[in-house]
């Protein structure tokens, strides 16, 4: 049986965040194959240790490309950690993004608690 591939995004206020519920969660995301836009991809590699594939940053099309993934059913969730209390430049991409999982009913996190449902209930 193949892995169930998660897709990790976090917006740069809640990167440390999403670096440490994944640190949290190491041995619970090792049974995952694991993908994520450009720096959140790296920061959580590097600190876990896991590998995850990178994109592109959000705002260069990496969200695009994660949305791209969803709708060819390469994904099978999504954890994004959405800053609501921040303008982001690339917002419709962002929006692009979650209207593709709720299209294609592939589940997003976008807070620690969903995320952790997710995670608790791909296996």
């Amino acid at each position: 049986m193949d892995k169930k591939v998660i897709a990790l995004i976090a917006h740069d206020n809640k990167k440390g965040e999403i670096v440490a519920w994944a640190q949290k969660n190491k041995d619970i995301l090792k049974h995952y194959e694991l993908c994520g836009t450009g720096h959140t991809s790296k920061m959580v590699a590097e600190a876990t240790g896991l590998n995850v594939h990178s994109f592109l940053s959000g705002p260069l099309g990496g969200d695009q490309q994660i949305g791209a993934h969803v709708a060819e059913g390469k994904i099978d969730a999504i954890v994004f950690l959405c800053d609501p209390l921040t303008a982001q430049p690339h917002d419709p991409d962002v929006r692009a993004l979650l209207r593709i999982a709720v299209v294609y009913d592939v589940p997003i996190g976008t807070n620690i608690s969903t995320a952790d449902c997710i995670i608790n209930s791909l296996r």
